[in-house]
């Protein structure tokens, strides 16, 4: 749908034609004036009311997010954060807070996606068995025919590890170095895929790809000291974000895989 057409149905409009701005693998987004207008040629159905969700309740957590002004099956519009300086500091207290406040139990009672992939929705009060049940698990069967001989005993390795669990909080779900502002008002948090699990799986996918600088994790260890047990086992979390990319992307993410099963020996 055109950018300035979505805007229209939202009740808003903007001087200027669109611009088009970064971060549209799932999509597109686009810049108009004060407003950001995200759409998709072919958005699975909740996929922008569940952003919504998200982003409204990582802000009811203390994260800066932008505002929603409104969001339908077509797209979402959301508020422009102007560019501001690298805050990494800031985005460790940010991050610390989010984490630092505890939840109920796992999961969440509305659809989730990662991507344009829905996630199981749910709650649970065992992390063990709702990460592997219900993260983990589908997505082994999701890949399988990707993962080949990797994908027997990629299933028993997620089954028989002991995940730690330092307790429940709302997590971003997919915190990459895209999906981090840095804006005029502070580091802010984007395109979420939020739901109640271990802090563990943020910090996996922050160590995953790279882009977040030593002077980040300094000031976060120093806020939220990350125990022994769960550092040893983040490359184990990463592999809930590696399938993902499989199922997206292809195998070329395969050999990551394979090496955190070989550091795990599981084969």
């Amino acid at each position: 749908m055109n950018p300035r057409e979505l805007l229209a149905r939202a009740g808003l409009s903007a001087d200027g034609p669109p611009r088009p701005l970064s971060g549209g693998d799932m999509g597109e987004v686009w810049r108009l004036g004060r407003y950001v207008v995200k759409t998709h040629p072919r958005p699975p159905a909740g996929l922008f009311a569940a952003e919504k969700r998200g982003l409204e309740a990582l802000a009811a957590a203390g994260a800066r997010t932008p505002a929603v002004y409104w969001a339908g099956e077509e797209g979402i519009v959301l508020e422009y954060l102007p560019p501001g300086p690298a805050d990494w500091a800031g985005l460790a207290a940010l991050l610390a807070g989010l984490h630092g406040r505890r939840a109920g139990g796992y999961g969440w009672r509305d659809p989730v996606f990662i991507g344009r992939l829905p996630l199981a929705a749910g709650e649970d009060g065992s992390w063990q068995r709702f990460w592997t049940e219900k993260r983990l698990l589908p997505l082994v069967e999701l890949t399988a025919p990707r993962l080949g001989n990797l994908a027997a005993p990629l299933a028993r390795f997620v089954q028989s590890f002991d995940w730690p669990a330092e307790g429940a909080t709302l997590i971003h779900g997919d915190l990459w170095n895209g999906n981090v502002l840095m804006s005029s008002r502070g580091p802010a948090l984007i395109d979420p895929s939020a739901w109640r699990g271990e802090r563990a799986v943020d910090l996996a996918m922050m160590e995953l790809f790279g882009g977040f600088p030593r002077a980040f994790w300094s000031a976060y260890e120093t806020l939220a000291p990350i125990p022994r047990e769960v550092r040893e086992a983040l490359e184990a979390y990463q592999l809930y974000f590696l399938l993902v990319h499989v199922h997206f992307f292809g195998a070329g993410y395969l050999p990551p895989i394979r090496r955190a099963l070989k550091r795990y020996k599981a084969i």
